[in-house]
């Protein structure tokens, strides 16, 4: 039986023990933070239940795929609610626009804003729902590592009919015109990684998974996902070590023969690095044995960083649904202050979440939990609590006078979460919240390999390799890379 230590319990970390050990393998996580979960930890103040990172449960069947790979529902671990309306969206003037769960609601709201656009959406969904097929069913499941897999006649014809070249901010203006609708449909993309005019059209797919297949709840929260997935580890033999930090990869004969934590020396026939691949390579390889220099990391595009409040509020807030954006002040301003010119925003869009709105359990009765989120660029190091503080104010200034509602004073408890925090619990590169971004030229085969390149038994998975950024993506990426894995140890 050969061994396997992963390095990080997060959701790709968790998906690729488990899926080597139902293959057959020894596996040991070995997590730094207390908690699985990585980014989707939780914490617990004063009654309130906070999900400390990802917020959206979109794409139910990549979870249904994955636990049904251990004869798991989901059922089995969670309910799932879906929200309708799916989010509020907060525009100029106070205009207010709820984006409904059921279809022909969706359609009607959008000819009541332009004229002929509900035609023109179910047009656009039918090429998304294509563009998801192919995307989600096909491309994401490959390793790519080599052209090759993308030569074959099956995919060459799914890249021609998803118009892979083309702009996705060209995509959408192809159906719509009214600018409220546009930000409407590029709003998914927003989180990868840069300006819709620089994302592929094939991320049209993001809109059928969010309009088509429906934002959902798990009941509990968030983390609700990891505990199941924890569960479905150690019911699959997988040991689960956390408080331990990996210090460094010892490598003979190129290939890991030893990872020394501090408390510990283990020997493993495999490592997968689930872990910040930038933190595995530049700190805990040799230089010798690392794939990329840190020029070519320096020049990687990577997605938003953010930053976070985490609030508990003692009245219901009535103005929020469970999702709320605010569109509010100019897009393009914030978007070029996140990826053309990086700099601390002069006046951002923002997203609240209200959990509290959809669950009792995440809030002490009659009182709401916040989750305020403000995209910025990644590497802005200099998050101090003053700058924190100007911009929570200011978000709570706009986000008072757009619901028409006292917030602030009723707040009883507050913490903040940026730059700093990513990079002290998750090692996370240049404080990166959410990963490489999706661009053109960092798709598929020139993302930084899921297989070292000079390491013979290390691997990698997670959102700065295959198949990208989100939660779904990264448990795709664990069970990517277990197959990949299997193919080279399996007897």
């Amino acid at each position: 039986m050969k061994n396997v230590v992963v390095i990080g319990a997060g959701f790709a970390g968790l998906s690729a023990a488990t899926c080597l050990a139902k293959k057959g393998y020894s596996v040991e996580i070995i997590e730094k933070n207390t908690q699985c979960g990585g980014r989707s930890r939780v914490f617990e103040e004063q009654g309130f239940k906070f999900d400390m990172g990802p917020s959206w449960y979109w794409m139910p069947d990549v979870f249904e795929k994955y636990f049904d790979l251990f004869g798991k529902r989901v059922e089995d671990y969670y309910q799932l609610s879906r929200l309708d309306p799916g989010y509020r969206v907060f525009f100029k003037n106070k205009e207010i626009i709820d984006v409904p769960a059921e279809e022909s609601a969706l359609h009607a709201l959008f000819e009541s804003i332009e004229k002929g656009s509900g035609a023109k959406l179910n047009e656009f969904l039918q090429d998304a729902e294509q563009k998801y097929d192919v995307g989600i069913n096909d491309f994401v499941y490959k390793p790519s590592t080599s052209v090759s897999e993308f030569t074959t006649g099956k995919v060459i014809s799914g890249a021609f009919k998803m118009k892979l070249f083309t702009p996705f901010s060209k995509q959408v203006r192809k159906y719509f015109k009214d600018e409220k609708l546009i930000q409407l449909m590029e709003f998914p993309v927003l989180f990868l990684g840069a300006k819709p005019d620089k994302i592929p059209s094939l991320y049209s797919l993001m809109n059928y998974a969010d309009l088509k297949l429906g934002t959902w709840y798990p009941d509990g929260g968030m983390n609700e996902i990891v505990q199941a997935m924890e569960a479905v580890a150690k019911e699959n033999g997988v040991r689960i070590s956390l408080g331990e930090s990996v210090k460094e990869l010892g490598v003979t004969n190129g290939q890991v023969e030893s990872i020394t934590t501090d408390s510990r020396v283990i020997n493993a026939d495999v490592v997968v690095g689930g872990a910040d691949y930038h933190h595995i390579e530049q700190n805990l390889l040799g230089e010798k044995y690392r794939s990329y220099s840190e020029k070519y990391w320096d020049k990687r595009v990577l997605a938003p960083s953010c930053i976070i409040f985490y609030c508990g509020v003692n009245k219901k807030v009535k103005g929020l649904e469970h999702h709320n954006l605010f569109f509010d002040e100019e897009f393009d301003t914030h978007a070029s202050e996140i990826y053309d010119n990086p700099m601390w925003p002069s006046n951002p869009l923002f997203y609240v979440a209200a959990p509290s709105k959809t669950d009792r359990s995440v809030a002490p009765e009659g009182m709401e939990n916040l989750f305020i989120l403000i995209p910025v660029a990644p590497n802005l190091k200099d998050d101090t609590e003053s700058l924190r503080e100007r911009y929570f104010n200011l978000v709570m200034d706009r986000l008072e006078y757009n619901i028409g509602e006292e917030v602030k004073k009723h707040i009883i408890f507050k913490r903040s979460y940026a730059y700093s925090n990513f990079v002290e619990d998750y090692n996370a590169f240049k404080g990166n919240a959410y990963g490489l971004a999706n661009t053109l030229k960092q798709t598929a085969i020139f993302k930084p390999s899921l297989k070292s390149k000079k390491v013979k038994n290390l691997y990698y998975t997670g959102q700065l390799t295959v198949p990208g950024p989100g939660v779904p993506p990264t448990i795709i990426s664990g069970q990517v890379v277990a197959d990949e894995i299997d193919k080279k140890y399996s007897v």
